[in-house]
């Protein structure tokens, strides 16, 4: 039996999530929590779950210095990120502190349980897109080849834009203008370019910014 535990703050995805795995035969998924103060208060006095489903973007403490603390105290627990989060310094921040695995939130509910028996088989879950940034990552030829030629807020809007977000609310998210975010995204596609934000999205998919 698989026991699993998440740390979500969105109710609706936190239960979609455990109410199908708590379903499979060989799964038990019996606790969700909303952040990671929950959660270390439960392993204080619970017995432990096999896996840890973690969000980044949680109230309090984020997922990854989560990661940190749960895999300092309780090391035999495997954690997977399961994010919105696809930037390379996120993805490499939760790997560094100990993730074991990192899915996006669009992945498929069967694909998240194949990941999570693909990790305890000794497999180190990914989605598509993220494996692919690691592989780049440590690939020199690939590394010397691409140029990041956008600045922070701009690389922040590109994010906004491939998480589907509209210009108000990448707006709200960075605290700027909608006139300010479209005078970024003027720069965006002059830098990079292209001529609309389809193309923009498939360019940082394709790991090209």
């Amino acid at each position: 039996m698989i026991r699993v535990a998440i740390v979500e703050d969105d109710q609706e995805i936190r239960q979609v999530i455990q109410r199908y795995l708590d379903s499979l035969e060989d799964f038990q998924c019996k606790v969700s929590f909303e952040s990671v103060e929950a959660i270390l208060e439960h392993l204080k006095k619970e017995d432990h779950p096999d896996v840890i489903l973690m969000d980044i973007g949680l109230p309090g403490m984020s997922g990854i210095e989560g990661i940190r603390i749960i895999k300092e105290q309780y090391s035999d627990i495997d954690i997977v990120m399961l994010t919105v989060y696809h930037d390379s310094q996120k993805i490499f921040n939760s790997l560094v502190a100990g993730a074991s695995g990192y899915l996006l939130k669009n992945t498929p509910l069967p694909e998240i349980k194949s990941g999570i028996e693909s990790l305890l088989a000794g497999g180190a879950p990914m989605s598509p897109h993220i494996a692919r940034k690691v592989i780049d990552h440590f690939n020199p030829q690939k590394k010397k080849l691409r140029k990041t030629r956008l600045t922070p807020k701009e690389q922040e809007i590109v994010v906004g834009l491939v998480d589907g977000l509209s210009y108000k609310m990448i707006a709200a998210r960075m605290n700027i203008s909608v006139e300010t975010v479209r005078f970024h995204i003027k720069n965006i596609y002059q830098k990079l370019h292209v001529h609309s934000k389809a193309e923009v999205i498939t360019k940082s998919l394709r790991g090209e910014i």
